[in-house]
Parts: structure tokens; sequence; C-alpha cells
């Protein structure tokens, strides 16, 4: 009985002492934070109720302006990156300073939304005491405001005073202006000088991201012999563009779909025997009795890593320009939108630590998630030089879609996690 009692006591004592429990300072954020929720989402709704359609310049600046005007009373620096009108872009918002202690904080948000001035009106609304629904709420301008939040708090103890750390809101995340070597050119710079990047996006509050898949664009140009429709298949008419197109689609797809991570979209296909193409659209005319002389198909690659993009393309283009049907030739080209954002041991290192932050909080444990289920987002553009961290925004669901939500008692512990992850980190 008094070696059980004693190994009892043993145990008792040895969980208190690894116990995970907040700090008397991270208890004071909490507090603060929770006096500060009801002027949160008050800035929140006047953020949600103006139209920032990435094209709708306009929108996208009054937002900016708004965190601007916010990011100016807690001592940030802030400035606008602005771009040629020919690019139809809004341009960045900027918000830094800089100190000399801890981790050097690059974080990153955005000020436009995939709903444009013609998208039916979705007004910031209460739909019960849980959750909110308005356009963008959750992608992401909860996150922009979660950002802000965390920095309020920790400011308003004085304690941002000799940190470094940066916020980048982005004014086309959705729609990215191009060139983007143009329109990420300083958020890729400004980002090297960083140790670390937090990207606010939406995601469960239970996962963060550490891997997301980077996004190509390309285009099959497919050319066959224009004759009577009544000599296809012969040697001298040969199988036309089209049944080429479907050849070359067809061993896409035999080659490549059982590669993890790896997807590719033909989103848009026309043959014929005249295709004009614009920006836009592509408008084809032909007649059921004549061979199609010009196939165009337009589409997407998707992948984890460069490796594998690379590893892709050759796959295509070998498909594209070997064995092509009689009578017909192809080719095709890409066009890379944005990188990936690789699943690093730097990254992994990141999880662990918030994870910690979410444990002590009694949150609960955050995995990772599914790089498969992210698209591209401009973490991605500066990956390669930082730790990185995504997903850690606002809780909710329905992102790109009418009746997008965001989840309000979850938007409180973003906020408060937030807060004790970057104190933690700017004071490591």
């Amino acid at each position: 009985m008094k070696y059980y009692l004693t190994f009892v006591l043993f145990f008792l004592l040895s969980f208190q002492l690894n116990a995970q429990i907040l700090t008397t300072d991270e208890e004071k954020l909490i507090s603060f934070i929770n006096q500060q929720i009801p002027q949160n989402l008050k800035l929140l709704k006047e953020l949600v109720n103006i139209n920032s359609g990435t094209l709708n310049t306009v929108g996208v600046r009054k937002v900016g302006e708004i965190l601007k005007h916010e990011f100016d009373k807690i001592e940030f620096s802030t400035n606008w990156i602005t771009f040629p009108d020919s690019l139809k872009r809004a341009g960045h918002l900027v918000a830094y300073r800089k100190g000399k202690k801890g981790k050097k904080l690059f974080l990153i948000g955005h000020l436009d939304t995939v709903f444009e001035l013609d998208t039916p009106a979705n007004p910031y609304t209460i739909l019960n005491d849980s959750t909110v629904t308005g356009q963008g709420v959750l992608d992401m301008k909860g996150g922009d405001v979660i950002i802000l939040a965390a920095l309020q708090a920790i400011n308003h103890f004085g304690w941002l005073k000799e940190a470094t750390i940066t916020a980048y809101f982005t004014g086309d995340e959705e729609k990215p202006g191009q060139p983007s070597d143009i329109t990420r050119a300083d958020f890729i710079e400004r980002a090297k000088s960083h140790d670390i990047a937090l990207a606010f996006e939406g995601g469960p509050l239970n996962k963060a991201v550490i891997g997301r898949r980077g996004f190509s664009s390309w285009k099959l140009n497919v050319y066959g012999n224009q004759a009577h429709s009544s000599v296809i298949f012969s040697k001298s008419a040969g199988y036309g563009s089209i049944y080429e197109s479907a050849r070359i689609l067809d061993s896409f797809r035999v080659s490549l779909s059982n590669e993890k991570f790896l997807t590719f979209n033909p989103g848009l296909i026309a043959g014929g025997t005249t295709l004009k193409e614009t920006q836009e659209d592509i408008k084809v005319s032909g007649k059921n009795n004549i061979i199609a002389s010009k196939t165009i198909v337009t589409g997407d690659l998707r992948f984890l890593t460069e490796k594998q993009m690379e590893t892709a393309k050759v796959k295509m283009e070998k498909i594209v320009t070997i064995n092509n049907l009689p009578g017909s030739k192809a080719e095709i080209t890409f066009n890379d939108l944005t990188p990936s954002m690789e699943p690093t041991e730097g990254n992994q290192k990141l999880l662990d630590l918030f994870n910690k932050v979410s444990l002590d909080m009694k949150i609960g444990e955050i995995e990772a998630f599914d790089p498969g289920q992210r698209g591209a987002g401009d973490i991605s553009f500066v990956a390669k030089y930082l730790d990185c961290l995504d997903g850690i925004g606002a809780n909710g669901s329905g992102a790109h879609a009418p009746g997008e939500t965001m989840n309000l008692k979850d938007f409180t512990l973003s906020i408060q996690r937030a807060a004790i992850f970057i104190y933690r980190l700017i004071n490591e």
C-alpha cells in the first residue's frame, strides 16, 4: 500500500509539472480579447458589407483603408503597394514595425473576395448565436480581423515594442494580377527578411496547413487536315484534330491520374474549322461533314512539389508530341501561376508549436490539413524562403459560395490562439 501511494503521488506530481498551462501574461491576453469581441465584430461587419471583389478596385481599396487606419492606431507603419492601371488591381496594404527581439513574423491576409459587383448581395447577418453569414466573412475578412485583433491585444500591454512583424494584405489573392513577378515582387522581397510566415486563410479549428498545392495552367493546340468527313481515317485525310485531342486527354488520364496530390483538369475544349480566341473565351465554327482542323483545350495542373510539377510536364509533353494519330500534330504550353508550399520539417515544427498553444488553451489537438484538399494561396510564393503555417484564420463553411458562413464562437478562440502564438514567437 505504501509503495502504491508513493507511486500515485509521484505520478500526480509529474503530471502537474508537465501540465500545459497558460502564463499570467497569456491569461491577460485572453481576458482583453474577450472584452474587445464586440468591437471586433463591429469592424468585421463593416468590412463584410463592402463589396471587395478582386476586380472592384475601389471596394478593395476601401477595405484596405479601414484596416490601415486600425494599424495606424497601434503604431504600425503602413503603405500601399500600387500597380499600373493596365493590371486592373487595387494593390496591397502593408503594415509593419521593426524591433530586435524574437522571431520576425510575416502575417498574410487578403482584402479581396470572389464576389464581384454583379454578385447578388449577401450582407453581414447573424443567423444564430454561433453563425454569421456575409460575402467574404470566412474567406477571408474574418482572418484579416483575427490578425488585427491579436496584434491589438499584444500591443495593449506594450509587448510589441521590440517585435519585428509585417502584416501583408494582398488585394488580388482570389484572381492574381499577371505577371506575378510584378504583382508579388514586393510581397516576396519583404518576406525574405523574416523568419516565419503565418497565413490566416480559413480552416477548421483543429487543423492547420503545412502544405498547399501549386497551380499552373496549360494550353493544348491540336491540328488536323481539313477535308470532307467521308474520307476521315484515310491515309490522305487522317483522323482530324478532335480525335487526336481525345487521344491526348485520355492518355493524360491513364498515365497520370493515379499520382497522389497531382490533378490536371481540362476546363475548356473547342474544336472545328475556325476558332477565334479572346482572353475570356473561344468562338468556334464548323460542320458535321467537315473534318475539324483545329482543337484547343485549356486546363489547370495542381501539384504538391516543384519536382512533381516538372515530372508531370515532361510526361504530358511526351504524350502530346509522340505517337500522334495519322494526319495530326499537337503542342502544349504551360503558364506557372502559383508555386507550391511543400511540407517541410520547419513547417511541421511550427505546427507543433501551434498545437502546444491549442493544448495549453484546452481547445484540442491540431492536425495537418490534407494538402490535396487545399488550393493555391499567397503563402506559397514565399514558402521556399520561410517556415510557413496556413489555415489558422476563421472557421466556417461555404467559402466562395453564396451564403458563406463563419463560426462566431470559434472566431473568439481563433483570436486568442493567434495572439498567444504570436506572443510566444516574438519572445523566443
